[in-house]
């Protein structure tokens, strides 16, 4: 079984959990002050048993500026008092132990802040001890320093601009994926390596359950023999794209494993390891998670979130293509069940809201919210349910630049308006369907003035739906998201099927219903969601329509089962398990 260690292992303990992923910031706020916080986080711990979750994934509540919103961390063994202290983490985590819940961490080693102790002494001088942790280059030969394309390479920041920041004490530039104030760490130095690890053991001795590792994949760089990094191809303007020398490095596999044996070694069986890996194909989620290798458990892949982009990335939404999102998981199912594991998610911190993107956030927002929930539940792995997520909350749809917080969109925003490329107007339809502030605004917990979210201003504005989508809204209605999502994670937990089954796609062209078959170790599951506001039909396969039992529905009543065809409603979906024949 590709769970285990060997075929005769029982499977990891995470085949058949649930994650749901804490964004603290906007969750919960227990002090007035507009922000998120674990005193927050421990009063909504009930909310969470009530869904039936088996682990937490807290995004990161360290020490930071908050240039990113925490994903720039200035001191990775303290919590940042926006959030409170470590002592208020220490009491989260005991709340969720005591009700059988796990804790994983943030990781966010690729880089740091640049108020981080390290890169303060690192930038000191180039004669640092602790200069060679970062990644520092004089400009490009024969330019000055400061001179337009004197960076040392031509590569662009995942947030606009160059990747290279000059500081002009020194005279040489360092690197940033990321944010300027994000400097990559130099993962080549086996001293980084050994202050990372250290640091990991203290919070696995704090009581933490494993990691969920940033940009993981982004830690080894190829690096020439004379210390050199070289240009990428050109694609917009003066800046070239980084990948093929930042994605996926020859020393990856080599640091992961060194990870494995210097921190985990012994009590891995207990923990969950996920990595982001942005630009992974299958191929390399099966070098990452096949157990016998000693890496990951499971990775987040973004083939999946990346098929309805256009040229503009994220903010250049497109209208999906069923198919060829089914034929991406697809791939993905078959490629790691015998040697690996997949991650199950929609939407997250980085990541519209699912309802919206893929749904109808309207009309049928409850159908299309349960439906999305049912296709992707009902996948082999592990599924992630973003905060919110389990209320069908939507995308904001703010309609002011200033309503955004992201830096990432305000930095694309002013690129954008800088080259003329789109008006405000524009930007505003960009950023409205693409921007992460869609997933970030405060989590809707009831119907008063803030969501129930703070008693303060929240830091970024409530989405004006929360006067009829809200937790205690849906906790009232059996039929609402947060029920079916409920029943989704009860059915993880009973069946052997949906955690460890087979996988085959039913109808893989058909272009508005998505269908497939689970199989093995108990009765077959026959799976269907239409993905569109009008009736669909298509065939059943894997069970015998007279005598299947359905197992799970979003829409009220029977399905409507005929001469070996299921027609469904608009947004419907519906889970059959084959019956006993005669």
């Amino acid at each position: 079984m590709a769970a285990a260690e060997t075929p005769n292992d029982p499977p990891a303990w995470w085949t058949g959990a649930v994650v749901y992923q804490i964004y603290p910031r906007s969750f919960q706020d227990s002090d007035g002050d507009g922000v998120g916080d674990l005193r927050g986080v421990l009063r909504r711990i009930d909310h969470l048993v009530e869904l039936g979750v088996d682990v937490v994934w807290l995004s990161p509540i360290y020490r930071s500026p908050q240039d990113d919103n925490g994903y720039d961390i200035s001191d990775y063994r303290d919590v940042d008092p926006l959030f409170g202290t470590l002592a208020d983490l220490d009491d989260v985590i005991a709340a969720l132990h005591e009700r059988g819940i796990r804790v994983v961490m943030d990781l966010v080693v690729n880089h740091t802040s640049d108020e981080h102790p390290w890169f303060v002494e690192s930038r000191s001088s180039r004669d640092s001890p602790r200069r060679d942790w970062y990644w520092w280059r004089p400009p490009r030969e024969g330019m000055a320093a400061g001179a337009s394309g004197a960076e040392p390479t031509n590569w662009a920041s995942a947030f606009s601009g160059p990747a290279w920041e000059l500081d002009e004490a020194t005279g040489e530039y360092y690197l940033h994926l990321f944010s300027r104030k994000q400097p990559d760490l130099n993962w080549e130095n086996p001293d980084v390596r050994a202050a990372v690890y250290d640091m990991m053991r203290w919070w696995l001795d704090r009581g933490v359950d494993g990691f969920r590792m940033d940009v993981i994949n982004l830690i080894s760089k190829v690096v020439g023999a004379d210390g050199s990094l070289a240009d990428g191809v050109v694609v917009d303007g003066r800046f070239g794209d980084s990948r093929l020398q930042t994605v996926n490095g020859p020393r990856l596999h080599e640091f992961l494993q060194e990870m494995h044996r210097e921190v985990f070694e012994g009590r891995r069986q207990a923990l969950l390891l996920v990595g982001e890996t942005p630009g992974a194909s299958v191929e390399d989620g099966r070098l990452f998670t096949d157990p016998a290798r000693l890496e990951v458990d499971m990775v987040f892949t973004f083939e999946h979130v990346h098929i309805d982009h256009g040229p503009g990335g994220r903010f250049d939404l497109r209208p999906l293509d069923l198919r060829e999102l089914k034929a991406t998981m697809a791939r993905w199912q078959h490629g790691l069940f015998d040697a690996g594991w997949n991650s199950l998610y929609w939407e997250n911190h980085d990541q519209p809201r699912s309802v919206s993107r893929f749904g109808d956030d309207g009309a049928y927002r409850r159908e299309s919210a349960t439906m999305l929930a049912t296709v992707l539940h009902l996948h082999r792995g592990t599924p992630y349910v973003y905060q919110g997520e389990e209320l069908g909350m939507t995308n904001a749809h703010f309609r002011e630049l200033s309503d955004y917080r992201d830096i990432e969109s305000l930095r694309f925003a002013a690129e954008a308006r800088a080259h003329g490329r789109l008006t405000d107007a524009q930007l505003v339809d960009a950023l409205g369907s693409g921007s992460r502030d869609n997933s970030r605004t405060p989590v809707q917990w009831d119907a008063t003035a803030a969501a129930g979210f703070t008693t303060g201003e929240p830091w970024i504005g409530v989405n004006p739906n929360h006067v009829t989508v809200n937790a205690e809204a849906e906790r009232a209605d059996a039929a609402s998201v947060f029920h079916h999502y409920r029943r989704l994670i009860a059915l993880r937990h009973d069946d052997p099927v949906v955690r460890l089954g087979d996988f085959a796609l039913v109808a893989p062209e058909h272009p508005h219903v998505y269908a497939f078959t689970r199989s093995g170790g108990g009765p077959t599951l026959f799976v269907a969601g239409n993905f569109t506001g009008d009736p669909q039909q298509v065939e059943i396969a894997g069970v015998e329509p007279a005598t299947a039992e359905l197992v799970i529905g979003n829409c009220d009543g029977a399905p409507d089962v005929a001469g070996g065809l299921l027609r469904l409603r608009p947004w419907e979906a519906v889970v059959l398990r084959a019956g006993a024949a005669g």
